[in-house]
């Protein structure tokens, strides 16, 4: 007899593992299939700075003792500039929060496989109906779920999402002791989360600091495979190349050393739009259908929250007598993507996207610009409000403009 559960999730990341912990709660029937060992668990996949602030915090119940450092502020940084803003966060430790999410779902019946890498869709019909995965083996399902990130083999081979390695970043973070956080020369980044904007550090991209206590802190760079990145990119240079530069020249960390029996954070994810979110039996979740806000990101709140939003989806779906897991009944999800997890999501990205391709230069003038603004100002730019954009932007800003406008019109 074939083996069968209510949803199948691929993926035991903070999407995934949040879906199943939603559903289990609810008693479905649910298995999450994870490609790494359980004792290993999450080391190749252990790849976020694990920034959040209350709202998540708060929204998903997360304890304090997988929290590394409550932080106070954000500060963003340019080339000869920062700027300082007031706003509570954490910074989690990232193996610990996903360890305890695994554990959360379990507690309440979800199923977990490790070394359990999910390879393709079971079609019936034109129609997922399970996945093949470690291997030749096969579960059926009512709804599978994929939230494996940029990888997406299943949304990928359902056509759900379109993701162009021209709109990939790439990252790496490494934790580090012995740094200055309060260095004269630069903003005092006690109890801080810190992003840089500067395209001699990361062409396309941008840099962090994010204090975990005393003198040790996460730290980091991404860029993204753009205009930008070509323009400003050194020939040969990878990005632990540019990561040891930024070591190798910014004084706070004339002293720093890698904390000895850290590994390196690596990750990517894509920076667009996904083409959809469901089909019939599915749904894509987190980095699988990414959203990213323009000048904080918070990556791991955003895939928490589609994964409520499936959670809830496949609830409905699956109580009624007469379950119904069509393309028009898990639409509820794609309208919830967009009412609740990424609103005004295309304005978002194109703030995202002009910010990357911006010069140096003008990064200096942004942190002027939010000198000049009220502190409300990030926050609407986050959420898409194009007034709130428009305080931002100069008439010498029309080359940026029309430059980005060219590379999105068709020649």
């Amino acid at each position: 007899m074939s083996e069968r559960f209510d949803v199948v999730i691929a993926g035991a990341g903070p999407a995934g593992a949040q879906c199943a912990r939603d559903l289990a709660q609810r008693e479905y029937d649910v298995l999450v299939l994870e490609t790494e060992s359980e004792d290993e668990f999450p080391r190749q996949s252990n790849k976020s700075t694990a920034g959040t602030f209350p709202s998540a915090m708060t929204a998903f119940n997360i304890p304090d003792d997988v929290v590394m450092n409550y932080t106070d502020d954000v500060v963003l940084e340019s080339p000869n500039d920062h700027y300082v803003r007031t706003q509570t966060g954490a910074v989690l430790e990232f193996a610990d929060f996903k360890r305890w999410l695994v554990a959360e779902g379990r507690e309440h019946g979800a199923t977990y496989r490790f070394d359990s890498r999910v390879s393709a869709p079971i079609m019936e019909d034109g129609e997922i109906a399970g996945v093949r995965y470690a291997g030749d083996e096969e579960v059926y399902a009512d709804i599978v779920v994929d939230a494996t990130g940029p990888a997406a083999p299943l949304a990928k081979k359902l056509g759900v999402c379109d993701l162009q390695r021209d709109h990939q970043a790439i990252g790496i973070e490494y934790e580090f002791e012995n740094i200055q956080v309060d260095h004269p020369q630069h903003a005092d980044l006690t109890d801080s989360m810190m992003l840089r904007l500067d395209h001699d550090l990361a062409p396309g991209g941008y840099s962090w600091i994010f204090h975990t206590g005393a003198d040790t802190a996460k730290v980091g760079l991404c860029y993204i495979q753009n205009e930008a990145h070509r323009e400003n990119a050194r020939d040969g240079w990878a990005i632990d190349d540019y990561l040891d530069h930024w070591l190798d020249t910014d004084p706070r960390f004339e002293d720093a050393t890698r904390i000895e029996g850290t590994q390196a954070h690596r990750g990517s994810a894509h920076i667009q739009p996904p083409s959809s979110v469901s089909t019939d039996n599915f749904m894509a979740i987190g980095d699988t259908v990414p959203t990213i806000d323009p000048l904080w990101g918070e990556g791991i709140h955003k895939g928490m929250k589609s994964a409520r939003a499936a959670a809830a989806t496949a609830d409905a779906a699956l109580t009624p007598d007469t379950p119904d897991t069509s393309a028009d009944s898990l639409a509820v999800y794609d309208r919830l993507w967009h009412s609740d997890v990424a609103p005004n999501q295309r304005k978002r990205l194109l703030m995202t996207e002009l910010l990357y391709l911006a010069p140096d230069e003008r990064y200096d003038r942004l942190m002027r610009d939010l000198h000049r603004n009220d502190s409300d100002t990030l926050t609407e730019v986050n959420n898409g409000n194009l007034r709130a954009m428009t305080k931002l932007f100069h008439l010498s800003d029309a080359p940026l403009l029309w430059e980005y406008a060219q590379q999105k019109l068709p020649i």
